[in-house]
């Protein structure tokens, strides 16, 4: 079975994020990390490799970004991957989810048969929950998204996908396009083991060429979405302190929460 997991590097949501002159996100000039929410799609797929033992399994991580993004796939590999993909290409900068699934759908392609494609429930930076989607349609698949529990037996997945009022139980039958959401399993932490095997692991890099996407398909100019105008974080004012001197406290800060329209 051939797992392909999707990662993404994203800016560090505790650090100070910016926007490039072009309205694009500052990548360069903030940390990055492998996106929180991929980590549970990583995980899955690690579980699903270890409670089929005995079978020929084989965990792709896949991610396209910029060349810190390789720091995404490592993370994947130090937890348990098999092997890494990194698509990096100048033309792809400022590409929008339409352009960034056409290029996963290429390199999955490139890849060969693949059983089951596995992602996270959204990107911590554009936070869109739409590529799964868009994946399925470009690979001609089914989906069965957005689930809280994964289970497999053969070529069958049965997920549980939380909702507002109820709990729906969907399957389908690999392969398949899969994505998890954060209530799927707490993520591994890579041992000093998984850290020293990743070195081993190959990480090929593939250009759009490699995959035979024009360029003109990707970045900013192709986008069908732009963003025209951003404007800084108001500063942080001071909160309003509620005194209870006469036991008035709790009726001052019923009438605070009131007039917030929180109650």
């Amino acid at each position: 079975m051939n797992i392909v997991v999707l990662v993404k590097y994203v800016p560090d949501a505790t650090a100070d994020r910016q926007f490039e002159d072009d309205f694009t996100v500052d990548r360069v000039n903030v940390d990055g990390l492998l996106s929180e929410l991929d980590e549970y799609a990583v995980e899955q797929s690690l579980q699903i490799k270890e409670k089929r033992d005995g079978e020929e399994i084989t965990v792709t991580a896949l991610t396209v970004g910029p060349q810190a993004a390789e720091a995404a796939v490592r993370k994947a590999l130090q937890m348990g991957a098999d092997k890494g993909v990194h698509v990096v290409d100048d033309a792809i900068a400022g590409s929008d989810s339409i352009a960034t699934s056409l290029v996963l759908a290429k390199a999955i392609e490139k890849l060969g048969p693949v059983d089951l494609v596995v992602g996270g429930l959204a990107s911590t930076d554009a936070g869109m929950s739409v590529v799964p989607a868009m994946l399925a349609e470009r690979l001609g698949l089914p989906q069965v998204t957005l689930a809280s529990v994964v289970e497999t037996q053969g070529d069958q997945i049965r997920i549980k996908r939380d909702g507002d009022v109820a709990t729906e139980v969907i399957g389908g039958t690999l392969p398949l396009v899969l994505s998890v959401t954060d209530q799927s399993g707490e993520a591994r932490y890579p041992s000093f083991k998984g850290i020293m095997a990743a070195k081993k692991k190959p990480l090929e890099t593939w250009s759009l060429a490699d995959l035979g996407v024009d360029a003109g398909q990707v970045g900013l100019g192709a986008a069908y979405t732009a963003v025209e105008e951003t404007a800084a974080r108001p500063p942080r004012t001071a909160g309003e302190i509620v005194t209870d001197e006469d036991g008035s406290g709790a009726k001052a800060l019923a009438e605070f929460l009131a007039s917030k329209k929180f109650i």
